[in-house]
């Protein structure tokens, strides 16, 4: 493990700590989203944070798993669902297909504008996929670097 690995490995579990106070701090403040009320862009302004907090956070944990992984073995699995098998097996996830569903929410937050679906997004986001970002923190926390 060289001195580069393990500068990296700090900056990208700083950021993923970061990135997740920020996405807490939105989730704290939500209100449910209604799907029959129509929405001025200031009233769109939490949900957008959230999103956008969200979209991060999940980019910045993937990172952070690729860093951990080669600061660990020197090397990156190639596909996403083979570095999230190896962080199942840290402990650092507790279950492949929520993180396989994290990203495709993550994907599809830009490009659905049906009301019932963005409602659906934000309840996933803000229960289930929260607490597993939630249980990622506090596993990371609990890194020795």
């Amino acid at each position: 493990m060289s001195q580069v690995s393990t500068k990296q490995l700090i900056i990208a579990k700083i950021k993923f700590q970061k990135a997740f106070l920020l996405l807490a701090a939105s989730v704290e403040k939500f209100q449910p989203y209604h799907v029959d009320k129509n929405y001025s862009a200031d009233e769109l302004e939490p949900y957008d944070a959230l999103s956008d907090r969200f979209i991060r956070v999940v980019e910045v944990a993937i990172k952070f798993f690729r860093t951990y992984e080669y600061y660990l073995q020197a090397e990156q699995s190639q596909t996403l669902r083979d570095g999230l098998h190896q962080m199942e097996k840290l402990f650092l996830v507790s279950n492949i297909d929520i993180w396989l569903e994290m990203r495709d929410i993550r994907n599809r937050i830009v490009h659905d504008y049906v009301p019932v679906k963005i409602a659906q997004m934000y309840h996933l986001i803000c229960n289930e996929f929260y607490r597993e970002l939630k249980q990622l923190d506090q596993q990371i926390e609990n890194i020795i670097i």
